[in-house]
């Protein structure tokens, strides 16, 4: 049986004004894939995710999301943005924040019903927080907020997730946490997290991808130090300590 492809993307380019943001980025995902995207900043990843999102339309290309354009598929794809800054004294529970997700389904002015509460309280188990639905959501720690982040993408119950540095400002432990709480999830859905932390992509996701205006992307998670160094334009060391390999970068000057 052949796979399912997911997302088609063909010789994309995006431009801001006079800056380009990606050129020529072809790319295929299939059901239940979990890839990685890294790259530097400014090297166009938040921009492919908004591209897949259909918030940004691309220059010239063509894309396609369960073979459809990206604004008619956005009801199946959960989204976790980099992480977002709120006031902490909000009085918003943790329960009020999952049942967000439950937008798109609801709407703005219907009452949530039987459903939408079971698919809210089954994407709390799901991320381990079931226990904090009363919790107001600012008296949680940055590892806790994300995976309730988690939670309202999975409350739309969608079959594709994109995850834009999700760990970003959350501690080394609760990282490690984070991670395996993808682990699981990959199980169902299709995942595409953008990150700047090579040594944990390579470990967990199955598939890597460099980005820097233009995708470097051969369908698996070996890439070589050629390939880092032409995405991050600087010298790359390969080291591996234990059995998970690390590819860390050399100190630089920026350009």
């Amino acid at each position: 049986m052949s796979e399912l492809e997911i997302i088609r993307l063909q010789n994309i380019q995006v431009s801001y004004g006079d800056v380009p943001a990606l050129e020529d980025v072809t790319l295929s995902i299939f059901q239940h894939d979990f890839l990685g995207i890294i790259g530097p900043n400014g090297g166009g990843k938040s921009t492919l995710l908004k591209v897949l999102l259909g918030l940004v339309k691309p220059d010239s290309g063509d894309v396609r999301i369960f073979g459809k354009p990206p604004e008619q598929a956005r009801g199946r794809i959960g989204y976790v943005s980099q992480r977002p800054s709120f006031d902490r004294d909000f009085p918003a529970s943790v329960n009020d924040v999952v049942m967000m997700g439950r937008y798109s389904q609801a709407g703005l002015f219907r009452r949530y019903n039987r459903e939408d509460k079971a698919a809210a309280e089954k994407a709390l188990t799901l991320v381990k927080m079931e226990g904090s639905r009363q919790k107001q959501i600012g008296q949680l720690s940055g590892g806790q907020q994300q995976r309730i982040f988690v939670a309202r993408a999975l409350a739309a119950e969608p079959e594709l997730l994109l995850l834009d540095e999700p760990t970003a400002s959350i501690d080394p432990t609760m990282q490690n946490e984070f991670y395996e709480l993808l682990d699981e999830l990959k199980r169902n859905l299709t995942i595409i997290m953008v990150s700047h932390d090579i040594g944990a992509v390579s470990v967990y996701v199955d598939k890597i991808a460099c980005l820097n205006r233009r995708l470097y992307y051969h369908g698996g998670k070996e890439i070589t130090s050629e390939i880092l160094e032409a995405t991050y334009q600087c010298p790359v060391q390969l080291i591996a300590h234990g059995t998970v390999p690390h590819r860390v970068l050399k100190e630089h000057q920026d350009a």
